[in-house]
């Protein structure tokens, strides 16, 4: 009986190697805990708007009616999610969605470093703040302001583009709200004049943080503005590439609600080349007021965006794990 006590008693004790992790854990804290204490705001905002919102996955799976409230409304499987997949507008909506963001993701990740590189290779420090300026202000429009501004140019009677730009080209008025072949290329260049300059901030801080022994270096050894931007700028902004590049691949099933929605004026006739997922869904949440609906199609694209993000993520280790997120 005293040789089982012994034995349970050596069981429970903590091994060697847990204990030094156990004091190397403590040792960290205690030695880290200023930064520990700033972070504690940011970590609790991040759990309040980020993991309490999470309880309300199951709505997805209910069918919601405000008499019974949300716990008393009965389970509807997966009726909700038949939504996205049994109508004929479904395919559409999905691929208009994964097009525009792989388009967004691959062409805003060129132009944001392109245009990095380029403000970082201007000498005057007052021009360059000022290109910065300029490029960054776009992103603090709203998408209902941006829409204004489209619709200043596209405008079928008075826009900049009939009044200034046709004439030149021989035509008199065209109404673009009228052409969804159109539309690709409108709400792209939008996109990008909105958002590749605050895009550009990222790296331009990268480039900045890069050596300026190396490019002294490569000055020396006779290389071109070219070569010191394709053999030392781009190689050490990689793994920010791929990092970013990887997150943004966590939203490929969602979109820009606004872009899509107050840009185009919810217009009908162009619906076939700029209808998503969630201009589609807020009709549907408008017409049909089906909460669960609007859930199982969050949940579906945050499963999709998260799977997207471990696949990403482990491709990115396979081929260099340096530049993995994780």
């Amino acid at each position: 009986m005293a040789n089982s006590s012994t034995v349970e008693a050596v069981a429970r004790k903590p091994l060697p190697q847990q204990q030094s992790r156990l004091k190397r854990l403590l040792r960290n804290i205690v030695k880290y805990r200023v930064l520990l204490l700033m972070l504690l705001p940011t970590s609790i905002v991040f759990f309040i708007n980020c993991y309490i919102p999470m309880f309300g996955l199951f709505i997805a799976f209910k069918n919601i009616n405000y008499v019974d409230g949300i716990m008393g409304s009965p389970w509807a499987g997966f009726d909700n999610f038949r939504f996205l997949f049994a109508t004929s507008d479904a395919l559409r909506v999905t691929v208009n969605t994964v097009a525009y963001n792989v388009v967004f993701i691959i062409s805003g990740l060129i132009l944001s470093v392109s245009l990095a590189i380029a403000i970082n290779e201007v000498t005057s420090r007052l021009a360059s703040r000022v290109y910065q300026t300029v490029m960054i202000m776009p992103n603090f429009l709203s998408m209902v302001v941006v829409s204004f501004i489209v619709y200043a140019f596209l405008h079928p009677e008075y826009g900049f583009l009939v009044k200034h730009i046709l004439p030149l080209f021989g035509y008199s008025s065209v109404n673009a709200y009228m052409h969804p072949n159109a539309w690709p290329y409108i709400l792209w260049l939008t996109k990008m004049w909105h958002s590749i300059g605050i895009g550009s901030v990222i790296y331009l801080a990268a480039i900045t943080g890069i050596s300026e022994e190396l490019y002294e270096a490569a000055v020396m050894d006779g290389a071109s503005k070219w070569q010191q931007i394709t053999r030392i700028t781009l190689p050490l902004l990689t793994p920010i590439m791929v990092i970013l590049t990887i997150l943004n691949l966590g939203g490929i099933f969602r979109s820009d609600f606004g872009l899509f929605y107050h840009v185009t004026l919810d217009s009908g006739a162009l619906r076939s080349t700029t209808d998503v997922i969630d201009t589609y869904v807020y009709r549907g949440l408008i017409q049909l007021n089906d909460l669960g609906m609007s859930s199982a199609a969050n949940f579906y694209q945050s499963v999709i965006g998260f799977f997207l993000v471990i696949g990403a993520n482990s491709l990115a280790r396979k081929l260099n794990r340096d530049t993995a997120l994780f």
